[in-house]
């Protein structure tokens, strides 16, 4: 197309038209109007981010080459070959073991929450269909996924499922500036709302304006009405700052969450809230203080000086 006036007014009209929809959706929040062309959206991308992820992720490429590899006659040979080619492609198994100590620290702490989780990998960062802080996850409906349903990892609280299609789902994660949940301090009944502030703390709002809160205490979810979508006692983050309190009705603290939201890749899905309220189970152990070595310096009286002996005699 040339460069001409029709062509410039086009383009201007088409940008104001996406800004328009954005803003209304964002506007419309869960009821929003365009829900169903960004249901739509995920039902035709997601398995397009899903075949894109598999193909340059030399794991699931070698995962393939041995579930093909049955037709072959020399079923070892070609394992070995497939064992060789992903060392090199790799450079290393650190990914493996990566993924390995995610999975682990997932199960313990589904363990320790009772929660019945569905497990899933980060495919792609960030919606086809918007400008929010979400991931992409490889498993949908087809896995028993479902809107507002919560998402953890090994270290705490991920997000919660926004977007269902057939074998993906979008997750808003915790960060975006759209999120809120409700929180309760560890060992006390203070409760709160934290909200996503990108790539800054979380921002929360105490209800207790004159609660006691200091540097380095801790919070979890506190649950949402039937567990959607938020159950409850997942670690959220540690208490960075506290603001003076100067008489106002609420308090506002500032949280680093447990989660890192530059490093996800295994996921866990919360398909089944746990029976009862795990608390602060959940927790990890809170790392002991390092002692202050202590010194002590013992004084020696010096010998008296040969001119005090003199006089002496």
């Amino acid at each position: 197309m040339r460069d001409t006036r029709e062509s410039r007014l086009l383009l201007v009209l088409l940008i104001a038209i996406a800004f328009a929809l954005i803003t209304v959706d964002i506007r419309g929040g869960e009821d929003s109007p365009v829900d169903g062309a960004r249901q739509a959206a995920a039902t035709v991308f997601g398995p397009i981010e899903n075949g894109v992820s598999s193909a340059v992720d030399p794991i699931g490429n070698a995962v393939t080459a041995v579930r093909e590899s049955g037709d072959r006659h020399d079923r070892l040979a070609a394992l070995e070959r497939e064992n060789a080619a992903l060392k090199a492609e790799l450079g290393s198994d650190d990914r493996g073991r990566s993924r390995l100590a995610q999975l682990d620290k997932l199960l313990k702490i589904s363990g320790k929450g009772q929660y019945g989780i569905k497990g899933a990998q980060v495919i792609a960062i960030g919606a086809a269909q918007g400008f929010s802080w979400t991931i992409t996850i490889d498993a949908g409906a087809n896995d028993g996924i479902k809107r507002d349903m919560t998402v953890l990892n090994g270290d705490g609280l991920v997000g919660r499922v926004t977007t269902v299609g057939p074998n993906t789902a979008t997750v808003l994660l915790a960060s975006d500036p759209d999120f809120t949940v409700g929180t309760r301090m560890e060992a006390g009944d203070e409760l709160g709302f934290a909200s996503g502030q990108g790539d800054r703390p979380l921002r929360v709002e105490l209800l207790n304006g004159k609660a006691e809160i200091k540097k380095g205490d801790r919070l979890v979810t506190f649950g949402s009405q039937a567990d959607k979508p938020f159950v409850p006692g997942v670690p959220v983050g540690v208490v960075s700052r506290v603001d003076p309190s100067g008489g106002d009705l609420t308090r506002t603290l500032y949280v680093t969450p447990f989660v890192s939201f530059s490093k996800l890749d295994v996921v866990g899905v919360v398909v089944q809230a746990p029976e009862k309220d795990p608390r602060d189970t959940v927790l990890p152990k809170k790392p002991k203080p390092t002692p202050t070595p202590t010194v002590t310096v013992t004084v020696t009286p010096s010998a008296p000086a040969d001119g005090l002996n003199q006089q002496e005699q």
